[in-house]
């Protein structure tokens, strides 16, 4: 196979790095086109905000023909990239390597947020690394420049070859674009379309962030578990009143967005996790459960991000009821020593590349 060495020009001009933030989310798996297809004339709809925890990526010299991937939580891999196996825990990362074709690298991931947190942390990683690389292409002399779209579409693609099993997109838009956003999913016969909505333009990042919180429960999540009960319930058409129901929280939560009513949000918010909990009791675990029912408690909306199982549990209500709910949610989080309160800003930005 063909590859190019890109050593000496990181070694001459030195590293380039990239960043992309990760995501809470609700209405997610409608993302997926096993789902959207069917439901389309139900306009299925995904809803994530950005959260400023960037997932850093940093392209440095390595060994001729070879590429090295380090990140947090995982033990570092080195291969020749011909010979690199894709279902490793680092796989998707020697994926988009070798999708560029660029050997001599060392891939040095940072990431804020906790791993396999169920925040999109791989999904960031791969959109930061397609822009990294991209950029690593274009000042050697290679034109790769990419837009936002291609390239959450193309880190999506990618993941969606090596993962095993169906994957959405809204992770990987959410990492490109930032902000806050509602994703209508319209699949077409030209492969899987979307509408982008940008909501809470101007100074609603800040309301929003004044009416959340977001915690990481201690446990690492398994998505894939989760993800592939649901699409084969789905599948099985035992959960189909289920999905149609989820569509409409997601809208009606999206509304509220809208309109500025919190509360409304709330309510829509523990209906779509309750759905969920009803096709997949264990997506909660022992702390995400005392987390929500807390939040419940207080008057505040709760669900867990991504496909639980583990990671991370936020909360969206009235401001007053939040900041309520903050230290209980903080002395909960105290009692398990991984667990921890995670500052919540939005992230306006998306992808980026450092000069």
């Amino acid at each position: 196979m063909m590859y190019h060495s890109a050593r000496k020009y990181l070694e001459a001009n030195g590293p380039i790095e990239a960043s992309a933030p990760v995501r809470v989310d609700l209405g997610g798996t409608l993302d997926i086109s096993t789902l959207h297809y069917p439901l389309r004339h139900l306009d299925p709809l995904t809803f994530n905000a950005a959260v400023a925890l960037r997932t850093r990526v940093r392209l440095q010299p390595y060994a001729d023909g070879r590429v090295k991937v380090s990140s947090r939580g995982f033990a570092d891999a080195e291969v020749e990239l011909d010979k690199v196996p894709f279902d490793h825990p680092l796989g998707l990362m020697f994926a988009v390597a070798a999708y560029f074709g660029l050997t001599g690298v060392h891939i040095d991931i940072q990431s804020s947020s906790p791993p396999r947190s169920a925040l999109g942390g791989s999904s960031s990683a791969a959109v930061a690394l397609v822009a990294a690389y991209a950029d690593l292409r274009r000042v050697s002399g290679q034109p790769a420049s990419l837009n936002r779209r291609q390239a959450a579409g193309l880190a999506h693609h990618v993941e969606a070859g090596v993962a095993g099993v169906p994957c959405g997109l809204q992770d990987q838009l959410a990492a490109a674009y930032g902000g806050i956003h509602a994703w209508h999913w319209q699949g077409g016969p030209e492969g899987t379309q979307y509408k982008r909505e940008a909501l809470l333009r101007e100074d609603g990042s800040a309301w929003f962030e004044k009416r959340a919180l977001l915690v990481y429960c201690g446990q690492p999540h398994e998505s894939r578990n989760i993800n592939s009960r649901w699409i084969t319930q789905f599948l099985q058409a035992r959960t189909r009143s289920e999905w149609a129901a989820i569509v409409d929280c997601t809208r009606g939560f999206v509304d509220a967005m809208k309109n500025g009513d919190a509360t409304g949000a709330a309510v829509w918010m523990n209906r779509e996790a309750d759905l969920r909990l009803k096709m997949t009791p264990d997506v909660l675990d022992e702390m995400g459960t005392r987390l929500c029912a807390a939040a419940r408690n207080a008057g505040c909306g709760a669900r867990f991000t991504g496909a639980g199982g583990g990671g991370c549990v936020w909360a969206f209500g009235r401001q007053a009821d939040i900041e309520n709910l903050k230290p209980e949610w903080a002395a909960a989080s105290e009692t398990t020593a991984s667990a921890a309160l995670l500052d919540f800003i939005v992230d306006p930005q998306g992808m980026r590349v450092h000069s």
